[in-house]
């Protein structure tokens, strides 16, 4: 007796947690393939992935998992092949059957409504982009060659049913109850999914395709928990880049795009501060250094929000030393120096330097990117210096026997004071990764802001190799 009502109370006890957690909602599945597997249901939180729940298969290949309320949003299904299935986590219980993830033609959705609407617009409207797309191209040939446009009657007929598959997949949508996370979804999906359909075969839909990307709120959570923030920011910059416009004007379009998301995010710091983070990544990597400028000093001219520390120095470094700032003078007294070969004087600070140009590198040993980059800067560094270009290395090592490893074979001069991210110059030039490179004239002007050795020969070929020519 004794035992039974411990059993019970401990049955009790677990109900009230799962109740107190919100596990309320199951995801039941059967699919064979996957039998004795383990699986793993996952959620999306802005950038980043976390684990919901995991099962393992039975041998019949039945599963079930839990998810709560806090999991609102999409989630997605993975098994160890790495195949993943999309679920609408909405609150509702959902079960699906097929034969493996990877045989997307098996599955089906036996309960769960929005569910089953996702699976209904996901299979639909790829096909109805495809056909969009087809009688885009036939509506041009019909209308600029001549062979073709005097057919009237084919012109309409194209057109009408161009504006037909808009109209049908656009109702599908607008009968969606509002209040369900799928009715947001799905056509945030559509804007995300169509930019590079949009680029190639439909460009008078790109100004409109642009300005809706402008008009969402980044700061919805449902936007965080759907996997869509990174393509959604991806894309919209993507397709400037690619609206087949004159160089000035993709950067006047990404400064409008830059504003309308900065005081879409002013009111949420912590979102301005994980996008901001994102954005400013893509752009430089990118290249697009003209727009990762304006987004650094837009956002670090609102005084109404607070930039986290990181990257805020990250931002500065385009406020401090941008082109056209003068860097501060380095002074190599009491720091560690390498001379390198083919230095016949080492300098007692970075002005004594007698060179038109002067390329200023920070990196470290540790640094996987410098170990490629720097051994690269050796071998072009003859070449450079033949057309009147320095090279400086300032390493953030913190051991001697580290630095003189990495540094002790470079052909140019290079220096050390072990003290890292803390170091003096490291700080005054607002570094805040490896590698990062400044090329200098003669007064100290910063002239480029190089992000790679490729775009540094490139710089070097064009304005010194055939500008002397």
């Amino acid at each position: 007796m004794i035992i039974n009502r411990l059993v019970f109370c401990l049955l009790g006890l677990f109900q009230f947690l799962t109740l107190f957690n919100g596990f309320s909602q199951t995801i039941n599945g059967k699919f064979p393939l996957l039998a004795n597997n383990q699986i793993k249901l996952e959620g999306f939180n802005g950038f980043k992935t976390y684990a919901i729940a995991n099962a393992k298969v039975s041998g019949d290949g039945r599963f079930v998992m839990n998810y709560s309320k806090t999991d609102y949003g999409i989630g997605y299904l993975i098994a160890e092949d790495k195949k993943p299935f999309f679920v609408i986590l909405c609150g509702e219980d959902i079960e699906i059957i097929g034969e493996a993830f990877t045989q997307a033609e098996t599955i089906k959705i036996l309960k769960g409504k929005e569910n089953q609407l996702f699976s209904l617009y996901a299979g639909a409207h790829p096909k109805r982009e495809q056909a969009l797309s087809a009688w885009s191209y036939l509506e041009k040939i019909y209308a600029q060659d001549s062979l073709f446009s005097i057919h009237k009657t084919p012109c309409e007929a194209i057109k009408n049913e161009k504006q037909r598959i808009k109209t049908e997949d656009k109702d599908f949508i607008d009968k969606l109850d509002s209040n369900t996370y799928v009715s947001w979804f799905l056509p945030t999906r559509k804007l995300v999914s169509s930019v590079s359909t949009v680029a190639q075969y439909r460009a008078e839909e790109i100004p409109s395709t642009i300005n809706a990307f402008r008009q969402m709120d980044y700061t919805d959570s449902r936007l965080y928990k759907s996997g869509l923030l990174k393509d959604a920011i991806e894309n919209h910059f993507w397709l400037i880049e690619n609206s087949g416009r004159p160089l000035d004007s993709v950067f006047v379009e990404m400064q409008t795009s830059i504003d309308f998301l900065v005081k879409n995010l002013i009111s949420d710091e912590k979102k301005l501060n994980e996008i901001t983070d994102f954005l400013f990544d893509l752009l430089e990597r990118h290249s697009l250094f003209k727009a990762s400028e304006y987004l650094a000093l837009k956002v670090l001219n609102e005084v109404s929000c607070t930039i986290d520390g990181n990257l805020a120095k990250q931002l500065e470094t385009y406020r401090k030393m941008k082109k056209g700032s003068i860097a501060p003078d380095i002074n190599f007294a009491g720091y560690y120096t390498m001379p390198g070969s083919l230095i016949p004087v080492s300098p007692k600070k970075l002005s004594e330097i007698k060179s038109e140009y002067t390329l200023v590198v920070f990196g470290a040993s540790w640094c996987p990117k410098c170990k490629e980059e720097l051994p690269q800067i050796s071998k072009s560094y003859t070449s450079w210096k033949s057309n009147g270009v320095e090279v400086v290395f300032v390493s953030l090592d913190e051991e001697k026997s580290a630095f003189e490893v990495f540094a002790g074979n470079f052909p140019f001069f290079s220096m050390c004071d072990y003290k890292k991210w803390n170091s003096p110059v490291v700080q005054d030039y607002y570094v805040f990764g490896t590698p990062t490179m400044f090329l200098l004239n003669s007064k100290r002007e910063i002239v480029l802001r190089p992000n790679s050795v490729k775009q540094m020969d490139t710089w070097v070929d064009w304005y010194l190799v055939k500008g002397n020519n």
